[in-house]
C-alpha cells in the first residue's frame, strides 16, 4: 500500500499518467452506509446542468491525478480523501462547453468526515443524495442515452462491493 501525506493507495491501483498536452479530470465514487454519494449539478452549469454527478473535476497544471482527486473531494464536500481503493476506469469524452477532448480517471475511494453533512459548493451543486442499487435510474435524470457515465460508474462500484 502506498501512503501519501493524507491518503493511502491500495496495492494494484492503476493510476494513468497524462501526456503533457492532454486535459484530464478525475472523479471519486464515494461509498457510505447508505450507498454511493452523488451531488446534483446546479441548473445554471453549462456542462451537464441539473444532472447527478460524482465528486471530481479538472486536474490543475502540475498536479497529479490523485492530488487533484484529494483536492476536489475536499473542495466539493469538506471531506478528506482517506483511501484510494480501485481505479474504476478512464473515459475519454467531449463536453458541450467548447473545451475539447478530456480524459477522466475515476476511482472508488473512502473519505473521512461527517457523511450526513457534506459542505457542498452551492454555486456549483444544488443538492446531494446517497444511491443504492434500487436508486440507480435517478442518476440518468437530465442525461441523454450515451451520457450515462455516472450511472454506470456507481452501478459498477456497488456491484463490485457486493461481490
Amino acid at each position: 500500500m502506498t501512503t501519501t501525506e493524507s491518503y493511502r493507495v491500495d496495492p494494484g491501483v492503476e493510476v494513468p499518467v497524462p501526456a503533457p498536452d492532454e486535459q484530464w479530470a478525475v472523479g471519486a465514487v464515494i461509498l457510505g452506509p447508505r450507498g454511493a454519494f452523488a451531488q446534483k449539478r446546479s441548473p445554471q452549469r453549462r456542462l451537464f446542468p441539473d444532472s447527478w454527478d460524482i465528486v471530481g473535476g479538472h486536474v490543475e497544471p502540475g498536479e497529479t491525478l490523485l492530488d487533484a482527486l484529494a483536492r476536489e473531494v475536499e473542495e466539493e464536500t469538506g471531506w478528506r480523501l482517506r483511501r484510494v481503493r480501485r481505479h474504476l476506469g478512464t473515459t475519454t469524452w467531449h463536453g458541450d462547453d467548447g473545451l475539447g477532448l478530456r480524459h477522466e480517471a475515476d476511482f472508488l475511494v473512502d473519505v473521512e468526515g461527517d457523511l450526513d453533512r457534506p459542505a457542498l459548493e452551492r454555486s456549483k451543486h444544488s443538492g446531494y443524495d446517497w444511491f443504492g442499487p434500487g436508486d440507480l435510474e435517478r442518476l440518468k435524470e437530465n442525461r441523454r442515452p450515451g451520457e450515462y457515465l455516472i450511472h454506470d460508474l456507481v452501478a459498477r462500484a456497488l456491484c463490485q462491493e457486493s461481490s
